[in-house]
């Protein structure tokens, strides 16, 4: 892994900001599904989607690719 950018309190604070909006957005499909509100849980579907989707683009601006799970 080699980073583009230094690692400074505006890259942290950005990705803690994007680590916030992924919470807010896993919490709203959360209740999404526990109220059976098909509707609304495919849109914050795609919210959490579209946030993890900047995390990782983030992420990969900095040089960092997350490494993806051995299968099982």
């Amino acid at each position: 892994m080699t980073l583009t950018e230094p690692i400074d309190d505006q890259v942290l604070q950005r990705y803690r900001e994007l680590l916030d909006a992924e919470d807010a957005a896993f919490d709203e499909l959360e209740h999404a599904y526990e109220e059976g509100d098909r509707s609304h849980f495919e849109a914050d579907l795609a919210t959490w989607q579209d946030v993890l989707g900047r995390k990782l683009a983030f992420l990969r601006r900095m040089g960092i690719e997350p490494a993806l799970p051995a299968a099982v």
